[in-house]
């Protein structure tokens, strides 16, 4: 995350922030409040001593990465030098509503599905370079992180089972890995050849609420299941109550909206 950071920083004070310098006294001490201007579900709290770094005298986080915060309410405060407050100051609010957006739809997920046996996952359709950082962010906003990149767990899509001449051919080459493995089915053909050559963690993409149903009773508890393909907030409980034991939203991490958080100066 420090790299990430100091990248960030980088890119937006470059050789040092021009109008900052011409108004404001080297020597002016002034504190800082980070204020949501709207209800919103926190995110990227761990990144403030990162941009603030050694150009703080003191910094207090009310709040930690999950929680809930009401429009005005003061989460964070920081003091110091004025020029360094200042020239931090849109780093540290990209990252908040950013990260704070994404916590906020992953909770909307979460509340959608409560009380029934479905959990949401997260994808990799994420921002290059702030995959850890936004998964950590829809962690906090209460869905499951699935796969952090193509390393750690087998997911045969279509063009693998394509390359591989099948799906059962894709299944039993994986099996060497170690790893666990999903696949994802489109057609009963083949979904049956998946179950007969011990599939255990099915993905179904692209089917309606009513055909997933359908597919989930021919499947009968023989894998875990997992829906995709144009989950939304308005359809995905009639997801979740079709049977699924997963539903997957790339809108989570891809399509969150910036929350709108406020960082306001005082002097002194």
């Amino acid at each position: 995350m420090s790299d990430i950071v100091r990248m960030a920083l980088d890119e937006d004070i470059g050789s040092g922030d021009v109008t900052t310098r011409a108004c404001v006294p080297e020597t002016l001490m002034a504190h800082g409040s980070f204020i949501a201007r709207e209800p919103l579900v926190l995110a990227g709290l761990d990144v403030l001593p990162k941009v603030y770094d050694d150009f703080y005298e003191h910094l207090k986080v009310a709040r930690r990465d999950g929680d809930a915060c009401a429009a005005g309410e003061v989460f964070a405060t920081v003091s110091g030098r004025a020029r360094a407050l200042l020239e931090r100051e849109r780093v540290a609010l990209n990252f908040l509503q950013h990260l704070s957006g994404i916590a906020t739809m992953a909770r909307r997920f979460a509340d959608a599905v409560a009380g029934t046996n479905c959990r949401v996952l997260d994808t990799r359709k994420t921002t290059p370079g702030l995959r850890a950082m936004e998964k950590a962010a829809a962690a906090a906003g209460g869905v499951t992180n699935h796969r952090m990149g193509l390393w750690d767990a087998i997911l045969i899509k279509n063009n693998h089972i394509a390359a591989a001449g099948g799906a059962r051919q894709a299944i039993e080459r994986s099996r060497s890995s170690g790893l666990a493995i999903e696949i994802e089915v489109r057609t009963r053909d083949e979904l049956r050849e998946a179950l007969e050559a011990g599939a255990q963690h099915l993905l179904l993409d692209n089917l309606t609420p009513a055909e997933a149903a359908e597919w989930v009773r021919e499947i009968a508890g023989r894998a875990r299941i997992e829906l995709s393909g144009g989950i939304t907030l308005e359809n995905v409980r009639a997801y979740a109550e079709a049977g699924a034991d997963f539903v997957s939203s790339g809108a989570i991490t891809h399509s969150a909206r910036a929350v709108d958080i406020s960082f306001r100066l005082e002097l002194g």
